[in-house]
Parts: C-alpha cells; structure tokens; sequence
C-alpha cells in the first residue's frame, strides 16, 4: 500500500505562503489584461472618434466659408459688371485673393461667359476649353441657375497641382444666365487639413462614397470609390490590416469623413504588457521563493523547539526547557510548558520522597501522573490547524494554554465548575481533532457546580471512553450528567461505544476491586483509588456496559460544600 507523503511544518508553511501569494498576483495579472484589452479598444475607438470630429469640424467650416463666399461673388456688382464690360477686373481679383489668402484650402478661380470663353482665372485655364468634365460642369450649373453646385471632381492644372472639390453658381442677370463662376478647391490642401497626429488614415468622399481627399493611396478603389472588404464586426480590412472606422457626415453638406485606426497598435500595447508581466512574474517568483523560505525557517522554529522539548519528555529528560521570543502565542505556550516542566519534575521529586507514606503518599503519587502525548497530539493538531485556519489555531493554543496552567496549580481539590471548565477545553481540543466524529453533552444540576472535588477527576474517564469510542465505528457520543442524591454527589459519564461483553466487564470490575494494578487500565484505576483513599470505600467508580450499546461510568463521592483539604 503506498502511503501518503507529509509536508512538515516548514515545508507546509513555505507552500502555503507561495499558493496564497501567487492565487492573488494571479488574479491581478488577468485583472490587468482585461484591464489592458478594455482601455486599448477604449484609446482606439476614442481617438479615431476624436479624428473623425475634428477633420469634420475643419471642412465643415470650409464648406461653409466657400458655400457663402461663390454666392456673394455671384451677387457681387464687380462681378456682374465685369461679365457684361469686361472692365474693373482688378476689382474682381482683388475679391477673390483677399478671401482666397484667408482660408486655409485654397482654390483657383474662373469666370466663364455663355460661350465657355474664360474671361477671368486665377490659373492658366487653357486645357479647360476642351475638357468634357469641364463642359459638363458648366451645363450642370446652366440647367440650375438659381442653385449653388457643389461636387467631387478632380482637374490637374500646371505643376501637378490638382483640384478634388468645386463651388459653382450661374451668374444671373434680370433672369438671364450671363455666365458662371466656379472655385475649385486644391486637393493637397485638403490633404493638410485631414492629417491628424493621433489618426492613422482619412478619407473624405461625397454622398457616392467617391474619394475628394485621402491620407492613404490605398483606400482607393474602382473608380475612385470608398468600398472596402469589412468584417462580420465592421472593420475595415485594407493591405491584409484590420482597422477601425468612424463615419462622420457633415451637416448640411454632400459629405462625410471616415478615420481608420490599425488595430496593430493595440496589439503592440498587448505585446509590451506580455513582456512587463512576464518579467515582473519572474522577479516576484524569485522574490516569493526567498521570502517564503525565510518566513517558514522563523515561524517553524517555535514549534520544532516544542516538538523536540516533547520528545525528549517522552524519553524521561525533564531538563528540556524550550525558549521562545516570538511575542505571540507560541511564546505563551512554551513559557506554559516550562512551567509545567517545573512543576512536574517537582511532583516527581516530592513523590519520590514519599512513596513510603501511607495513603496521603499514594494519593499524591495517583495524582501527579500526567500523559504528554496529549499534548504531542493537541500540537500535531495545531501544526495542521496553522495552514488551514490561523483563528483555529490561536483558539488551540489558548485553550492549550488554559488546560496547562489548570494543570499545574497547587490545589489538590477544586470546586467542580473549575474542573468542569478544564473538561470543556479538553473535549473542545479533541472535538478539533476529530471534528463531527466527536459529540458531546454535559448537563450539570446548578447546587453542585459549588462543591469541591479531586483536581482533573473526569479527565481519565473521558480519555477512556475516547479511546476505546472508536472502535469499529467512526464517531462517538459522549454524555455527562452531575447530579446530587441521598447526600451523594454522582458523576456520570456515558459513551456510545461498542461496550464490554460480560468476561471483559467482570475483569475490569476485578481490577477496580484490587489492590495493586498490572493492566492497562490504569486511568479507570487511578481515578478508582483515588477516590477510595479519600473518601472511604463507599466511593469510588462503578462500570456498567453492553456489547454494542455502550459504556456508562458511575462515580461516587461524599455531596459536600466545603473541602479544600480533599
């Protein structure tokens, strides 16, 4: 049979202080990915948002400056008069550059008879005369002379500058078209006015999704149109890249601005955060290690002192005296335990000196006797006590504390409320050892808790009916009545056990009955004698049992209020 491998004090507390560390730095780490995944979808949709507001802000008021500027101008006299003299066209330049050299888009300028003759242009029109696109623009304007016309479309004029947007509005007189003026706005500065420093790319179209102005070359599709692949979420997907897309539309305007954002920079910031968390990990675990051993070494020292100090009791040296400074309750229990160390090997001495004596001598001697593997096995508990529960364990080594310094007191009787205290504590300690397997009930007539009787007189009969309790069955029962009768005060103390058959009980009554003890019982026994050599044969402890039913121990003493020379 392959038998379970135990961690020892030092090796549990190291251990637990690691799994307890690392359960909580664990947590955090997960806590700050989600954290990092949320604020990284967070940055990313704000400042393409952001981007998509200010360069909607920025054209709209463009589109504004220009939509008012051509239909000023197409009121303007200077203009009407120029169109029908051809005379004052300084006037008519000076107008169009004192607005033109104000606005951060500029534009060229024409103004074009009914013929399609150009009779002013802020640039060479040359290439004009013949353009189809341009011609149709002037037809378009023609068929609505009280419109203003605004559209997408794109002339290339001398040094590779090109116009991507254009104003037009027809140049009425007395309800006749006298020509046309038209603004065409240069692309590149446009271009300037849709870079964002914290925006990837933009992409400004009219309400056909064709392109006026762009950041990035490839957003262009067939025919100059905005029409990406997306994905089921509505990103967008250019050059194998996933990008995140705000459309703002301009108000009262044919158009709209759409701001990608890569989600490649997110990404990053997953990656970096990866890197940061895995060092810091590595440090904290070399950390954890370090710390961890040196808070077992300290805290497994008092009570590998305590172990060692018990098992050199065990072999007979009362010599071992154990010295803890740690300011808690191990320093309170070792101080406890050197004073019982005392005061045992003083009752061990003062026995030795009076074993000759008559029945005061063997009273003495029947109640010095004392078992430390109780306490090696209250301390076995409270070392696995302290890894599981910290409250549980401070409440044994209290309770530990109390049943010592009960133990050790000079009195030799006491009053029964006082004993009756130290067998709770002793069947609180065993309930902790053996949690639900162990019930108990005490039940005590109020008029005798104010007698006095022999010191730790119950002790011996409970730790029988413990250890013989579990036999064949896993939990025990134990039940104590105290009640007063006949001017007996009588103790009992019941367990559910599986009892004695008629042999054994015979044989124990037997030994009760003798005078010297060579069994194993030597708790029923002591208690027996003890209790003969004080009070007379009249008491004393009587046993009844059955086989399978349980065990019923009766004793007998003499109902007195007074007696503390019992």
């Amino acid at each position: 049979m392959e038998h379970k491998k135990h961690r020892n004090f030092k090796e549990s507390t190291r251990h637990l202080f690691r799994l307890y560390t690392v359960i909580p730095f664990a947590i955090l780490i997960v806590l700050f990915f989600i954290f990092t995944i949320i604020n990284g979808r967070m940055n990313l949709t704000q400042k393409t948002t952001e981007a998509a507001q200010s360069i909607s802000q920025s054209l709209a008021e463009v589109y504004q400056q220009y939509y008012k500027e051509v239909n000023r101008m197409a009121a303007s006299p200077a203009v009407m008069n120029y169109v029908a003299t051809h005379l004052g066209s300084d006037k008519v330049y000076s107008e169009f550059y004192d607005f033109n050299n104000h606005q951060k888009v500029k534009s060229i300028f024409h103004i074009v008879d009914t013929n399609g003759v150009f009779l002013a242009s802020s640039a060479p029109a040359d290439g004009l005369y013949s353009n189809f696109a341009f011609g149709n623009l002037i037809n378009r304007m023609d068929q609505r002379p009280n419109g203003t016309l605004t559209e997408m479309n794109s002339f290339r004029y001398s040094h590779d500058r090109e116009t991507s947007y254009t104003f037009g509005k027809a140049l009425v007189r007395n309800n006749r078209t006298v020509g046309y003026l038209v603004y065409q706005l240069y692309e590149s500065d446009i271009q300037k006015i849709i870079f964002e420093q914290n925006n990837e790319i933009a992409v400004v179209t009219d309400e056909h999704n064709t392109i006026i102005a762009t950041t990035s070359n490839m957003t262009k599709g067939v025919l100059n149109k905005f029409s990406p692949k997306l994905d089921h979420r509505g990103n967008v997907l250019l050059n194998q890249g996933k990008y995140y897309k705000v459309v703002k539309r301009i108000p009262e305007a044919p158009i709209q601005v759409i701001t990608l954002n890569s989600y490649k920079s997110e990404r990053y910031n997953y990656y970096t955060v990866s890197v940061f968390v895995t060092a810091a990990g590595i440090l904290l675990w070399v950390m954890l290690h370090f710390l961890a051993d040196k808070m077992s070494t300290r805290n497994s020292e008092s009570i590998d002192k305590l172990i060692h100090a018990l098992a050199q009791l065990r072999k007979g040296n009362f010599s071992g005296y154990v010295n803890i400074r740690t300011d808690d309750e191990f320093e309170i229990l070792g101080n406890e335990y050197n004073v019982m160390l005392d005061r045992l090997k003083d009752l061990m001495d003062k026995n030795k000196e009076l074993s000759e004596l008559g029945a005061i001598a063997e009273v003495k001697h029947l109640q010095s006797q004392f078992h430390p593997h109780f306490i090696f096995n209250v301390l076995e508990t409270l070392r696995y006590a302290i890894k599981m529960d910290a409250n549980q364990a401070q409440e044994i080594v209290m309770i530990l504390s109390r049943l010592l310094r009960y133990s050790i007191g000079h009195d030799r009787s006491v009053l029964l409320k006082d004993d009756m205290n130290y067998v709770r504590d002793y069947l609180k300690l065993q309930q902790i050892r053996f949690n639900e397997r162990l019930e108990y009930r005490i039940s005590a007539a109020d008029e005798t808790l104010e007698v006095y009787v022999p010191k730790l007189l119950l002790q011996p009969i409970i730790e029988n009916a413990i250890k013989y309790g579990y036999q064949n069955q896993s939990s025990v029962l134990i039940e104590i009545g105290i009640y007063a009768t006949a001017g007996k005060l009588i103790l009992e103390v019941l367990d559910n056990g599986q009892g004695m058959d008629e042999e054994t009980l015979r044989k124990v009554r037997g030994i009760l009955k003798s005078r010297n003890n060579t069994s194993q019982h030597i708790g029923l026994y002591n208690v027996h004698r003890r209790l003969v050599l004080l009070y007379g044969e009249e008491s004393g402890i009587h046993i009844d049992s059955v086989e399978g039913k349980g065990t019923r121990v009766t004793l007998t003493i003499p109902y007195e209020r007074s007696g503390h020379d019992v």
